[in-house]
């Protein structure tokens, strides 16, 4: 009884430990994007900010950087892109997982053999590609890419997921008279909803903060994803010396992930645990 004690306490501590690790960057991220660059230059790096604290810096961001512009790319970018892929994940995971046809292994391989490779080593034959197509420098290119990219783990994190469903639902739904669009649609594609959020996460993630394609395939400013955006604003701010405003759009990108992260949270922890119990 005392070691139960003793291990629950000691993993509390741990785990508390751990949180504060992970937590306070953010909190610091917070605070130091309402300190002004006095605050910065000639107090304390870690000190709390002064009062009254600088709201502005969020306004002035928004407006002096056209901040708001890489807000909704993303946006747009991150919602559409992960909606399509986590749809072709899901319709070709459940194709390779459900139905026997010769060549399902080899057509499983390769999509883990995908991921093997850098990515970063196909973006010359990838920029040829989209340029031949006329989709360099467009928002639907860069959603093109993005959902075609996440498709290779999306199709290995819900393989698994879909063969552990029964074999007895699609008979039901067979016998119902629904054909394979149906069942997959109507009765598959619910129950596998803990595994979608959770390859919907990580893709947003991904996604979110994704840098090095955006950079190489949007060269128009007003087309700027967050990434490339804060990072263009970070070169012209270090001369300015505006790190308060630095931070407000470093704290303006992460909101949305948290909310995110925030509203999905049992869905995740669902479908982390959904393949074991089954």
């Amino acid at each position: 009884m005392r070691q139960t004690r003793l291990q629950t306490w000691s993993m509390t501590v741990i785990l508390g430990f751990w949180s504060l690790c992970v937590m306070y960057p953010l909190f610091w991220t917070v605070i130091a994007s309402l300190k002004d660059n006095k605050q910065f230059l000639l107090g304390h790096p870690w000190a709390l900010p002064n009062f009254p604290l600088l709201w502005e810096n969020y306004s002035y961001v928004w407006q002096k950087y056209k901040f708001g512009n890489y807000f909704i790319n993303s946006i747009s970018v991150t919602t559409v892109s992960t909606t399509a892929g986590v749809l072709l994940s899901a319709t070709t995971a459940y194709a390779i997982a459900r139905f026997a046809f010769r060549g399902s292994n080899l057509l499983f391989l390769s999509y883990l053999a995908y991921k093997m490779i850098p990515a970063f080593l196909g973006i010359i034959p990838l920029f040829f590609l989209m340029n031949d197509l006329h989709l360099t420098n467009t928002l639907s290119g860069l959603m093109l890419i993005y959902a075609i990219t996440a498709v290779p783990f999306g199709v290995f994190m819900l393989v698994g997921f879909f063969k552990t469903l029964p074999k007895e639902l699609e008979e039901a739904a067979a016998i119902d008279g629904a054909n394979h669009y149906g069942t997959f649609f109507r009765v598959m594609l619910p129950l596998a909803k803990p595994g979608l959020v959770s390859l919907a996460i990580v893709t947003v993630l991904n996604i979110w903060n994704e840098y090095i394609m955006a950079l190489v395939f949007i060269s128009t400013p007003g087309k700027y994803t967050l990434p490339v955006g804060i990072a263009v604003m970070q070169a012209e701010m270090q001369y300015r010396t505006e790190w308060g405003p630095l931070f407000a759009a470093l704290t303006i990108a992460m909101v949305p992930v948290l909310l995110f992260y925030f509203i999905f949270q049992r869905q995740i922890t669902g479908g982390m645990t959904a393949g074991a119990v089954k």
